[in-house]
């Protein structure tokens, strides 16, 4: 006979913790991929040459099909010209 022990199931319910974080629901599309590439381009400030090719390889990606590559380029370019680069 089996026996299945208790069941721990934990919530994180501190007061006030869901309004501290913010829920973004984001989706492996290319609107998604879209959206990215303007945020990128709206990006104050010069940008190295490495992070514009890198936006540019993740919107080629998501062009032709390779959505999830695609986005992954497009939040490291934006990730790094938001760093200065």
């Amino acid at each position: 006979m089996l026996w299945a022990g208790p069941l721990l199931v934990i919530f994180a319910t501190s007061a006030g913790w869901a309004d501290e974080v913010p829920v973004r629901v984001t989706t492996d599309s290319s609107a998604y991929c879209a959206e990215l590439a303007t945020r990128f381009a709206a990006q104050p400030g010069p940008r190295a040459e490495e992070t514009a090719i890198m936006a540019e390889d993740g919107r080629r990606l998501c062009d032709t099909g390779h959505v999830r590559s695609g986005i992954a380029k497009l939040r490291r370019a934006l990730r790094a010209v938001q760093a200065g680069g």
